[in-house]
């Protein structure tokens, strides 16, 4: 990634941890993914601003992106998940088991989804699927 796009993609994290809307930040993260198609941490973001913003179908093959980008992003195949859960795919267990067996193995990603999970129902509180993916990922 080049300068601009990462600072692009910085600027766009900073503005997300401030409370910004996902629908603002959805354009942001599409130039940053349009920019470095190679980045599968914006790929994540993208699926995640798209699953806040209730776009299932945008956010799958955001997810699937990153998924492919990057198997071993734990972030990437519970958003893949969700999406996968909200346009009633099949096959996301799958991706609920990798990250799961991901985040067993380090601790930092563990932390790095529960903060994750507890902003994603700060931002959408009743949010269905994430309360099922929350539960099979720490209940089981």
């Amino acid at each position: 990634m080049t300068n601009t796009v990462e600072s692009l993609f910085d600027t766009g994290l900073e503005r997300y941890k401030a409370g910004e809307s996902a629908d603002a930040l959805i354009p942001v993260f599409k130039e940053v993914c349009d920019r470095a198609p190679k980045s599968s941490s914006a790929w994540t973001c993208l699926a995640w601003l798209y699953l806040l913003d209730n776009k299932p179908s945008f956010a799958y093959k955001a997810a699937q992106k990153a998924v492919k980008l990057n198997p071993q992003d734990p972030q990437a195949r519970i958003n893949l998940a969700i999406a996968m859960l909200e346009i009633g795919q099949k096959g996301l267990r799958e991706h609920i088991e990798a990250a799961s067996q991901l985040i067993l193995l380090n601790s930092e990603w563990r932390e790095e989804i529960e903060n994750s999970i507890a902003d994603g129902f700060t931002r959408k509180p009743d949010w269905q699927s994430l309360t099922k993916v929350k539960k099979w990922l720490f209940e089981e």
